[in-house]
């Protein structure tokens, strides 16, 4: 009986079934630290993922079924790790560039399908107590739910020439909101925003907003700098401070709110195809989009499984331009009375 041709994968068509590729790859034959160094994970987080994605990755209508779920989630990370489809990579799995490509696809799309189980706010009092406890352990700073910025990731230009994401830099990016606990685990992430959106416009349309302003946690805040305004559930730095207990409400604020920052770093680390030393995202904002989206879920994961690369020495081209902002002053009587409550109460 004819095999149809769609079922076929192109690899197979290129190289035939002798050809070694990573479904004859057995984890258990190489070391942890040839996985690090390849794929930038050891053996049991990438065996946490085959159990926890295989089944989406074997559905019989995706194109690249005949290549397993290991093989895909291996090429993925062997992307998002090293930002690049190299021929190297291809030759050590196995498989050509285009199907690198589609499993990368396919394994962005299941991890994004996730976020909202890896990616979310703490619900029950314990838990959110938990975690106003450890951001005050940090600098004294009380109340605290997350602390709230945005970062800039360079893509290529969109088809369109849109101009909504050249930033004021002038280069082509998606501006992506995230919130992250004391840890660095992410509670909030939406990288959709094109890059000209100033960061206060990002945090006025985002849902994060809607989520504080109808319905989350009406005895704490985040924490955000001055480029977002003040509100009642977003505690920002004073602009000028005077007093002795505005000081140390700002030193306060600084040295919290800078886990954000160590988390960005952190990100654009373990996923180099993130921090621009291979270049942009080679991908339309959506795609590109959903890439970070799933560098974001895979980092929460990688912290549940204890895998935390704050001590570890950056190396390479790191730092993505950011964005310039004015001091925001806000007109919100009831947040600045917050604040100046919050001032007296902990700072005075």
């Amino acid at each position: 009986m004819a095999i149809p041709i769609a079922v076929l994968d192109c690899d197979l068509l290129l190289y035939g079934r002798g050809h070694r590729t990573l479904d004859r790859f057995k984890l258990e034959d190489v070391t942890d630290e040839y996985l690090v160094s390849t794929y930038g994970f050891p053996r049991q987080f990438i065996c946490y993922l085959v159990d926890l994605l295989g089944a989406t990755l074997s559905r019989p209508t995706q194109r690249s079924r005949a290549i397993s779920p290991e093989t895909q989630i291996l090429a993925a990370l062997g992307f998002y790790t090293s930002g690049s489809f190299q021929t190297r990579m291809g030759d050590a799995i196995g498989i050509s560039q285009a199907s690198m490509s589609r499993c990368v696809a396919n394994v962005t799309e299941a991890l994004v399908e996730r976020a909202s189980q890896f990616i979310h706010f703490p619900e029950d009092e314990a838990t959110v107590q938990t975690l106003k406890d450890d951001f005050y352990g940090l600098a004294g700073m009380p109340g605290v739910l997350g602390v709230v910025d945005c970062t800039h990731v360079a893509i290529k230009a969109p088809n369109a020439e849109d101009l909504s994401y050249v930033n004021r830099k002038g280069l082509h990016s998606l501006n992506c909101l995230m919130v992250c606990d004391s840890r660095g685990v992410l509670l909030s992430a939406e990288t959709h925003w094109p890059g000209s959106l100033p960061d206060c416009t990002v945090l006025e349309q985002a849902a994060l907003t809607s989520q504080f302003e109808t319905e989350l946690h009406k005895d704490g805040w985040l924490l955000g700098d001055s480029s977002f305004l003040l509100r009642t559930w977003l505690m920002t730095p004073l602009h000028i401070p005077e007093t002795p207990a505005e000081y140390r409400y700002n030193m306060a604020h600084s040295a919290t709110h800078n886990v954000i920052e160590r988390t960005f770093r952190t990100i654009r680390s373990r996923f180099r195809c993130l921090d621009g030393s291979k270049g942009t995202l080679q991908y339309s904002p959506e795609k590109s989009s959903h890439i970070i989206l799933a560098c974001c879920v895979l980092h929460n994961i990688s912290l549940e499984h204890g895998l935390d690369v704050w001590s570890s020495p950056a190396t390479g081209h790191m730092e993505q331009p950011e964005e310039e902002y004015e001091q925001m002053e806000s007109v919100d009587s009831e947040a600045c009375r917050v604040r100046q409550e919050l001032l007296l109460t902990h700072f005075s």
